[in-house]
């Protein structure tokens, strides 16, 4: 189903429930209704709404300048919204993270793993000692359990074997690897990822995609991921939301083939463009 500015993006019976995209109630995890970003006085987007689903793979899209990666910062926690909710759903409801306290918001960002797309790994450690240092701070798990851990993860995203390396001493598309190993440190049951196909040869960024669908298929993990990627878009993205810098707001929501053909004009141009 597309959705676009002609259809109602929150149902008009309840400010907390995003509009049906054949979602039932407990199949979302990630609920956000009338989401509006700024700086100050400088409105970058408002009256965002839509869901996320369980297991499945969400793209955010849009030019440059319409807030995706500020999206994601107000996903994960790192910037308050000016108006609006972002609510994670567990077997117990639907918490608002900004409403939370901070031990409630400590509590949901366990559920998350975070790509950046530098990879973020810290050059002065090895890729087993970046990977281990969630479990070092949130667990209290021992240093062989630890390196138990940090070795199936390594394996898990195809770098067995490399945990004495140092990121100086790797390439890009490993770089990337190890980032999300870390990002699956903690089992989060939710993965974001900022741009990850970002300085990657196409080569690399094929591999990242498959490696990103095994993950989703392996381990049932619901993934967030802000990308211009065309091939990343259409290769991983069961949904996707298109972010419209001009009418700061967004425009269309759905599959990201069902939007390349019946999507508004400039969605359609935009995913289009690789043709």
């Amino acid at each position: 189903m597309v959705m676009t500015t002609d259809t109602p993006l929150a149902s008009p019976a309840s400010h907390a429930a995003p509009a049906d995209t054949g979602h039932r109630s407990d199949d979302r995890i990630i609920l956000v209704d009338k989401l509006k970003m700024a700086y100050g006085d400088r409105v970058i987007a408002e009256d965002i709404s839509f869901s996320v689903g369980r297991g499945e793979v969400f793209v955010i899209m849009g030019g440059s300048g319409s807030g995706k990666s500020t999206l994601l910062r107000h996903l994960i926690g790192l910037q308050a919204p000016a108006a609006g909710s972002v609510r994670y759903v567990d077997a117990h409801g639907a918490q608002d993270f900004w409403a939370a306290d901070e031990d409630g918001r400590t509590r949901l960002k366990r559920r998350f793993g975070v790509l950046f797309q530098s990879g973020a790994l810290w050059s002065s450690l090895t890729l087993a000692e970046n990977v281990g240092l969630p479990l070092e701070e949130f667990t209290e798990l021992t240093p062989a359990e630890i390196a138990e851990v940090v070795e199936f993860k390594l394996a898990l995203v195809g770098l067995a074997g490399f945990g004495d390396y140092y990121p100086s001493e790797i390439s890009g598309g490993m770089k990337k690897r190890a980032g999300l190993a870390r990002a699956m440190a903690l089992d989060p049951d939710i993965l974001f990822f900022d741009e990850p196909s970002a300085g990657l040869d196409p080569l690399s960024s094929q591999r990242l995609d498959e490696l990103i669908l095994q993950l989703r298929d392996s381990l049932g993990a619901s993934i967030v991921m802000v990308t211009h990627e065309l091939a990343s878009i259409f290769a991983v993205a069961d949904q996707a939301i298109f972010l419209d810098a001009d009418r700061k707001r967004l425009t269309a929501w759905g599959p990201p083939r069902e939007l390349l053909e019946g999507g508004p004009e400039q969605v359609r141009r935009f995913l289009a463009r690789g043709n």
